[in-house]
């Protein structure tokens, strides 16, 4: 069983950054889609970021130019650059891996992104 552990969410000011790391009990070579999502409270879960076979990176409108998604597959390790922080950014993040046939098929426990005015 793959497990995925997200981790580096907090408290932050707004117009600030912080980075989330998601890591992999195994190698994230074989994940063709890894992703970010965030879950706010009354909210539907949305899809932030996602990286599709290693060439294609898509982010939602609400954080292009903010935030970027990355990995480093030495590590098993995806991240997540959050900069320039809003309020609207708080929320639970959580991490997703899988394949192209089914790219949701592991997820993270989440970690709460909490960002004050």
């Amino acid at each position: 069983q793959v497990q995925v552990v997200e981790s580096g969410g907090g408290l932050v000011q707004a117009g600030g950054s912080l980075r989330l790391s998601c890591a992999a009990s195994t190698s994230i070579d074989s994940f063709a889609v890894v992703g970010w999502h965030r879950q706010a409270p009354g909210k539907q879960r949305e899809l932030v970021a996602q990286i599709i076979t290693s060439t294609t990176t898509y982010y939602a409108d609400s954080v292009k130019g903010r935030f970027t998604i990355s990995k480093d597959n030495a590590k098993n390790t995806v991240y997540l650059q959050m900069n320039g922080l809003k309020s609207e950014d708080t929320a639970v993040y959580y991490c997703s891996m899988g394949t192209i046939r089914a790219a949701y098929a592991y997820w993270g426990q989440g970690t709460q992104v909490t960002v004050s005015s």
